[in-house]
């Protein structure tokens, strides 16, 4: 599929705007944002799974005080994707809106991301790994007003290389 400018456009727009959710932000609204996203590619849906979402939150907890966008330390049995924005009035179905955006620097002919830099296609090619099955995320408010931590862990995570969908 050729990328579209205007396509990818609509998407995220038309997925902001089916996304009406509050600041409790429920599995089924991070399960459901991510599912749009692997439809729009083909790829099947994932299911959402308490053991990975608690992996996910206990992580998030660890960001609280922080607040900074690194990757879990521990060997990670999954795939991750962090986000953070100022203030509390981001919510998590936002942060899948980021990741998506990143499909506008993947060129799928040749698995390829030509991201600027600060930019990157990674968490998109984490939502739509074909292989991916389940997803579990975590999200806090940082502390000091420092804004929101969300996480996704996806199971299994992907392979660096290999073409995602």
């Amino acid at each position: 599929m050729e990328y579209s400018p205007k396509l990818a456009a609509a998407l995220l727009l038309a997925l902001a705007s089916a996304m009406i959710v509050t600041a409790q932000n429920g599995g089924d609204d991070m399960l459901n944002a991510h599912n749009e996203v692997r439809a729009a590619v083909g790829v099947g849906p994932v299911t959402w799974d308490p053991i990975v979402a608690a992996y996910a939150q206990s992580y998030a907890e660890k960001r609280r005080a922080d607040c900074q966008l690194v990757l879990s330390p521990e060997v990670r049995p999954y795939g991750e994707n962090l986000f953070r924005a100022a203030g509390a009035e981001w919510n998590a179905v936002d942060a899948v809106i980021y990741w998506a955006s990143g499909k506008q620097y993947y060129d799928h002919a040749t698995n390829t991301c030509s991201a600027p830099t600060g930019e990157s296609c990674m968490g998109y090619l984490q939502l739509v790994w074909r292989d991916t099955k389940t997803i579990g995320c975590g999200a806090v408010l940082c502390d000091g007003n420092a804004g929101v931590f969300v996480i996704c862990s996806y199971s299994p995570p992907p392979v660096v290389g290999q073409v995602p969908y």
